[in-house]
Formats: structure tokens, C-alpha cells, sequence
């Protein structure tokens, strides 16, 4: 900045601005696609997802614990190395014999145990044990078996259909089922054509991308992942993430995914591409009803935030995708 007495202000600013580019060829892609046929095993696999959910949980009062019974316990946990440090506690925990996530040293420990029994046992665990305040200690357990339960499913029949759908028959239930396989695994398998064709695009585009918008872009990823903790019962403030470093491994990914946001705006600019407020308004009442709240509220919120644009932004440009699906070369894969 110059500011002389008897002399007009002058400046000097610097600004991004979007880059210039041409965009090329968007019509007539090629791209190889996945077959999206479903399998009866397919069918029958989901079925059993059903079933399995069904099922109901009957006291064992006859016999001791075996193998893919589920124990109730209350148990106390100490690092026996430690003995400040603060006991691991539960009630009303639920253990899983032989199960695919119980460790090995609860199904040896209390296998063969009755209501009432107590066990106590050292647990090593493994180096990567999910539980990271966990992976690799030692801690010494006592466990108190309240009560043994084993897991009853329910017969493959009709009534099977009539208590987990609206399906009279079996036979009723898988053909739903089909559909609903045959629907999702379509969008999947077209969404993922989608994806190589953006990156086709991406890759022949090498212009500079302005750093404000991949900052942008970063935050949206950052606020997702707190989003996904906080829906995990997870505080972001107290876990040990390095934010930074996250943002700093998601940053050629980001560059990436503004560049093809760019590209899809410039060919839903050249193709005339809108999207009607009928259109924003649906895509609110989706979004309120995963969040359970109302499609008012939220879009008050959205519009305080002014995220409105953000929205309209990005189903502009899915259209833009779309189109470019409609009008590409599919080899579908047998």
C-alpha cells in the first residue's frame, strides 16, 4: 500500500480466480462396467440377513456355556502392571463363545461356565486389537456370569416372510428382495462407471486448481469425518487424531476432486444444466429424514449457513455426470 500526503491511495492486491481451460471432448467416452446381474445366492444370502436379525435370545438353565452361546457377565479388568491405573468395568456385558470378535481368552475362559460362577484369567491382547487403548496389554479379569442365553432362528418358511416383511409368502420375499438387489447393485455399479469417467476427465486437465477451494474441500472432508464420530457416540475433541495430518494425506485427493467439480460446472454450464428449488427441497427431505428432523428445520439451518448454494452446486454437477454416462461407450463386463 502507498499513502503519500497530497497523493492518491494506491494498492497492490493478490486473488485467486477460477483458472482457464479448455474442456474438450465429454461426449462418447469409453468406460468398462461391472456386471450388475444378482445370483440367488445373492438372494438367499440376504434372506439369511433377515433371518439371522429375527432371531430371538432363550435362556440355557439345562447345561454350562458351550461354543456360540452368549454369556451376560459383569467383570473388572487391571493392568497388572499398574496398579494406579484405573480398572477396566462393565455390567451386563454380553460375551459371544467362539464369536468371530470375542477374544480367543474369554471363549477358553468361560466356556463350561453356569449362572452365578466367577472366573478369573489373564488377557493378552493382540498388537492390533481394535480397541487401541487395548492393542498389545496385558489385563488380569475377574468376570461374574449372570446368566447363558443361546440364539433361536426362526424356521425358513412363510411365516418367516409374514413376521419380517409384508410378504405372505417366502417366495414373495425373495422376489422383493431381488428387485431391491437388482436396484441397488445397478446404482452401484453405474455410480462407480461414473467415477472412471470424471477421472478420465481429471486426468487430461492439468490446470492449477485455486488453494482456497481445495482448503474448502479438505473442511468438508474434516467436518464428515467428525460427523461420523459424533454419530458414533465419539466426542472429535477428546480422540488422538492428528487432524492436520489427515488433511495434508487428503490434499492430492482434494485438488483432484475440485478439479473434476470445476469441469463438471463448465459442462453443465455448456449444456445448460439447472436445478430446480422442487428439486433442492427433495434432496433436504432426504437428508432431514437420515438426520430425523424435520425438512423445514434443517433447511432453515442450511440457509443460515448458507449451504443452499452448496447443494444446488453439487446436484448441478451430478447432472453434468449423468449426462456424460448417458452419452458414454459402457462395455458391461459378463
Amino acid at each position: 500500500m502507498k499513502f503519500e500526503e497530497a497523493q492518491p491511495l494506491t494498492c497492490k492486491a493478490t486473488f485467486e480466480v477460477l483458472p482457464s481451460f479448455e474442456l474438450g471432448e465429454y461426449k462418447g467416452l469409453e468406460v468398462e462396467e461391472e456386471s450388475a446381474a444378482v445370483t440367488d445366492a445373492d438372494v438367499d444370502q440376504a434372506v439369511e440377513e433377515l433371518r439371522q436379525r429375527a432371531a430371538t435370545y432363550e435362556a440355557v438353565e439345562d447345561r454350562a456355556a458351550a461354543d456360540d452361546d452368549y454369556v451376560m457377565v459383569s467383570y473388572r479388568g487391571r493392568d497388572p502392571k499398574d496398579a494406579a491405573s484405573q480398572p477396566l468395568e462393565a455390567r451386563d456385558a454380553v460375551v459371544h463363545l467362539g464369536g468371530k470378535g470375542t477374544v480367543p481368552a474369554f471363549t477358553e475362559n468361560l466356556r463350561g461356565v453356569k449362572s452365578g460362577d466367577v472366573r478369573e484369567f489373564d488377557v493378552i491382547y493382540p498388537d492390533d486389537y481394535a480397541q487401541k487403548s487395548l492393542a498389545g496389554k496385558a489385563m488380569s479379569y475377574r468376570v461374574e456370569v449372570q446368566s447363558i442365553k443361546k440364539k433361536v432362528v426362526p424356521a425358513l418358511d412363510d411365516e418367516l416372510a409374514k413376521s419380517v416383511s409384508e410378504s405372505e409368502t417366502l417366495g414373495d420375499l425373495k422376489a422383493k428382495l431381488r428387485e431391491g438387489l437388482e436396484a441397488g447393485k445397478k446404482r452401484h455399479v453405474e455410480a462407480a462407471a461414473m467415477n472412471k469417467l470424471l477421472e478420465q476427465l481429471v486426468d487430461r486437465q492439468a490446470f492449477p486448481v485455486p488453494l482456497a477451494l481445495v482448503e474448502a474441500q479438505l473442511d468438508r472432508k474434516i467436518e464428515k469425518i467428525m460427523r461420523q464420530l459424533v454419530a458414533q457416540g465419539i466426542d472429535p475433541r477428546t480422540t488422538q487424531v492428528d487432524w492436520q495430518k489427515i488433511r495434508e494425506e487428503g490434499r492430492t485427493d482434494g485438488e483432484k476432486e475440485v478439479r473434476g467439480s470445476l469441469i463438471l460446472d463448465r459442462i453443465a454450464e455448456a449444456e445448460k444444466i439447472e436445478v430446480s428449488e422442487e428439486e433442492v427441497d427433495e434432496l433436504i427431505r432426504g437428508t432431514a429424514e437420515e438426520r430425523h428432523e424435520t425438512p423445514a428445520t434443517l433447511k432453515t439451518r442450511l440457509t443460515e449457513e448458507g449451504a443452499l448454494d452448496r447443494i444446488k452446486f453439487t446436484r448441478r454437477n451430478q447432472k453434468a455426470l449423468e449426462l456424460i454416462y448417458r452419452h458414454a461407450k459402457i462395455i458391461r463386463k459378463s
